[in-house]
């Protein structure tokens, strides 16, 4: 029987973070004189053997990146070392085949990764480095521990269900997408509470995917011939019209049709070796899964099922062995390179004490490349891409880096329930809360497991534990985490559409200001289980929740209504609600003349069941008796108390659409 498996970002690791306790500059070892030393900017803790990254001066890096061989670089230290050491290879990270200019100014063109026999003894290496003057830094190739929980897959009598009626695609499975748009139904999770999700059918009636926009999924390789995934995966034509074995557009990678294995330095691109879990697979079907295709699942800015959803690019850094920071530098700066505009990256580093100093120094190589990505222009409404990253699953008071970063978007994960999930990191450095699913124990006699409180996605039928099955159920920030990077999407969708320039500091206001709140809701204590098998039930204290999600639960549509400038008004249903022109115009505040024209459309008025509406003394009155959002349009006087006209000298009839959010979860108008 399948082992019981619950998915959380597993990227701990082991004693990474001693840096903060052991000698980060390489004191720890003889290295001798000051100077030296400050050339360490990383531990050995947890490096991958018979490697180092070393950043050099700009003669050595001419020679370095146009020499024959290893020993034979014209440099006579540097030649003997490589013949002592058993050097087998010295490559630079960064690809200069591509943009060699742009990176060339940002330095990168100077970090060198040297490969030697590994039964040398690591830091004995790295201080034979140091001492050479053309080296002035020398970091140890870190690892980061690849995925390890396998999903649970999605049951035969799920599988076989027919498409559900009045959804807005034909998805058969989108009614089990909660994430998207959550009904309460507590045959899903017990606890669930309706709109408690992203809001993504109100979202798809204005955006639903552009293929302008690539989102590159910085993880374990995408099974790029998924029947739900296929249609929307980025290809380079050059490679793929090519000759296998060729590098047919000369930019340095072979075959790299559908993106690019770091580790393999090729387009091998992998998903179900032995020790793979689908995990890439399962981020990249809440991204951008095809819709409207009468199959499986749904994406976020997955398209109508036109050929019109955005376009994944798989840049695989998690292989047969765990990545290494060089692997993260290389698909970083390959996503850039090639078009991407947004990284999707739920992988991370614990946090235990680290500052974003820290960070710059201890992991440099993979920073600049981030860097170098956020300020490459790939899109043309956006003057660069954009970097998100998972919070983490460690339960700490702190996101895990990079996603910590100052500049780098960290998400935090709820529930269905629309509380905080018992892993999910919070805190220092967490910017955005999406769902990334819990699951729960439905009876305590028969120790039931439900997993339909996670997040239903796209795995790789290939790999043994899915049982040829596409579909499966995970949980984690690295769930959460590909939701934002759905809706930054969409966001970037409608703006290619409707002729809308960005900056990215504008779409992270967006993603972090189109929020509802999630404080009012942390009070008291929440059910929770172990991760382990016997799935012991414990009490999470919501309050120290409070204040550390990030600013709130991203909303689709408030975001897309963020962006196009429309007011979103938040209303609880069954609630009787009063609109007046002062609530919506200016500061609030404002005397403005309401008249009786206001529309509101059949659509609008069945959507959210609108009852009882009426102008009445200035002051427009209704009920919605459904959840859902939908436009009305308002009509105020623009100066004066009579619209102007023929013999009457009076102000402008002016009409204002606004968005009416229709909630059974009471935010108390808690939105940004």
């Amino acid at each position: 029987s399948m082992k019981r498996s619950i998915s959380i970002l597993v990227v701990m690791v082991a004693m990474l973070t001693s840096c903060m306790t052991d000698d980060v500059d390489g004191r720890g070892a003889d290295t001798g004189d000051a100077a030296v030393a400050a050339k360490f900017v990383n531990s050995s803790a947890d490096a991958a053997a018979g490697s180092l990254l070393l950043y050099v001066d700009d003669a050595t890096a001419e020679r370095w990146s146009e020499m024959e061989s290893v020993t034979r670089s014209g440099n006579a230290s540097f030649d003997a070392l490589a013949m002592e050491m058993g050097v087998t290879s010295i490559e630079q990270v960064f690809n200069m085949k591509m943009n060699s200019e742009e990176k060339r100014e940002r330095g990168l063109h100077r970090w060198f990764s040297v490969s030697f026999d590994e039964n040398f003894d690591l830091e004995s290496v790295a201080k034979k480095y140091a001492l050479m003057p053309e080296v002035s830094r020398v970091q140890y190739c870190t690892k980061l521990a690849r995925p390890k929980k396998f999903a649970t897959p999605i049951s035969d009598e799920l599988l076989a269900q027919t498409r559900a009626e009045d959804m807005p695609y034909d998805d058969p499975m989108l009614p089990l997408q909660w994430h998207y748009d959550n009904t309460g139904n507590t045959e899903i999770f017990s606890t669930a509470k309706e709109g408690e999700d992203i809001n993504a059918f109100g979202a798809w009636k204005y955006a639903t995917g552009n293929p302008e926009i690539i989102v590159a999924v910085v993880d374990e390789g995408v099974y790029y011939d998924h029947e739900d995934l296929k249609a929307n995966m980025w290809t380079n034509e050059a490679e793929l019209n090519g000759a296998p074995g060729v590098d047919d557009d000369d930019n340095g990678f072979i075959d790299d049709i559908y993106g690019i294995n770091a580790y393999k330095k090729n387009g091998d691109i992998t998903w179900d070796h032995e020790n793979d879990v689908g995990h890439g697979t399962h981020i990249a079907g809440t991204i951008a899964a095809v819709n409207n295709n009468g199959i499986g699942v749904s994406g976020v800015a997955g398209g109508t099922g036109n050929g019109d959803g955005v376009r994944i690019m798989s840049c695989q850094i998690f292989c047969e062995v765990d990545t290494t920071l060089e692997d993260n530098a290389r698909a970083i700066s390959y996503a850039a390179d090639m078009g991407a505009s947004i990284i999707q990256c739920s992988w991370g580093y614990p946090n235990k004490g680290m500052t974003d100093s820290d960070y710059e120094r201890i992991y440099g190589v993979e920073l600049e490349a981030i860097q170098y990505f956020v300020g490459k222009r790939n899109c043309s409404v956006m003057n660069g891409g954009l970097a998100i990253f998972a919070a983490g699953n460690e339960a700490n008071d702190s996101s895990d880096y990079p996603g910590a970063y100052h500049d780098i978007i960290s998400v935090t994960s709820y529930a269905p329930d629309g509380l905080p999930t018992s892993y999910t990191n919070f805190g220092y450095g967490c910017n955005v809360s999406a769902p990334g699913g819990d699951w729960e124990i439905v009876t305590d006699i028969k120790r039931e497991w439900n997993d339909g409180g996670c997040v239903l996605s796209t795995v790789p039928s290939t790999i043994p534990e899915y049982a040829g099955k596409n579909y499966g159920y995970m949980q984690g920030t690295s769930m959460a985490c590909p939701h934002v990077s759905g809706v930054a999407a969409l966001i970037l969708s409608y703006a290619v559409e409707h002729g809308i320039y960005l900056t990215t500091e504008r779409v992270y206001e967006i993603l972090t200001s189109s929020v509802r709140n999630i404080d009012n809701e942390l009070v008291g204590t929440k059910v929770c289980y172990t991760m382990d098998n016997l799935g012991r039930s414990y009490e999470l204290n919501l309050s120290s929740y409070k204040g550390k999600m990030g600013t709130g639960k991203l909303d689709a549509v408030l975001a897309i209504m963020n962006l196009r400038g429309v007011i979103c008004y938040p209303i609880a249903v069954d609630e009787p609600t009063t609109i007046e022109a002062g609530d919506v115009l200016g500061n609030g505040d404002l005397d403005v003349v309401m008249t009786n024209n206001y529309e509101i459309p059949e659509e609008t008025r069945s959507a959210l069941g609108i009852v009882d509406d009426s102008l009445w003394g200035n002051k427009l009155y209704l009920t919605c008796t459904k959840s859902g959002c939908a436009p009305i349009t308002i009509s105020y006087i623009a100066g004066g108390k009579q619209v102007g006209g023929g013999p009457v000298t009076g102000g402008m009839l002016v009409k204002k659409e606004i968005l009416l959010v229709s909630r059974v979860v009471n935010d108390d108008k808690g939105w940004l």
